[in-house]
């Protein structure tokens, strides 16, 4: 059976009360149960971590190699800043998808940069909550 990590990074813990009309009124525990719930209608465990912390995020990206099939990342803002998520994932050899709940290439020019991007398999991006069951038929389509 496929065992995805989907993994959310600072911030997103505030879903839900966080500038709804960015990211939508959907909780975090919302979207997690969401995915844990789809991803057993699908034959994948789903595992879900969120983190404020950097360290935390590469961590756990290092910890899925040889435990999950692959990893949602939704990184926040790291997404922008981050070469050690970067390196992270492109040593763990996993397929990873690049998430984000809204369009970051319709906001401020900042988040049009993703250091992410060049080392996932894809992205994904404003769709809101429902980007998160793309983001799983997407990383099973790829491992099929």
């Amino acid at each position: 059976m496929p065992s995805f990590l989907v993994l959310n990074g600072p911030n997103l813990n505030l879903l839900g009360t966080r500038q709804p009309d960015v990211y939508g009124t959907t909780t975090l525990s919302d979207i997690e149960a969401d995915c844990v719930t789809y991803g057993t209608e699908k034959g994948i465990s789903i595992s879900c971590l969120q983190s404020n912390h950097e360290g935390e995020l590469v961590d756990a990206i290092h910890a899925a190699k040889g435990t999950f099939s692959g990893i949602i990342l939704n990184a926040g803002a790291y997404t922008h800043t981050s070469i050690a998520l970067r390196d992270a994932i492109s040593s763990v050899e996993l397929p990873v998808i690049e998430l984000h709940l809204s369009n970051i290439h319709a906001r401020e020019e900042f988040r049009h940069i993703s250091y992410i991007a060049a080392v996932a398999i894809g992205q994904i991006c404003g769709f809101g909550a429902a980007g998160y069951r793309l983001a799983i038929d997407a990383l099973l389509g790829h491992l099929k």
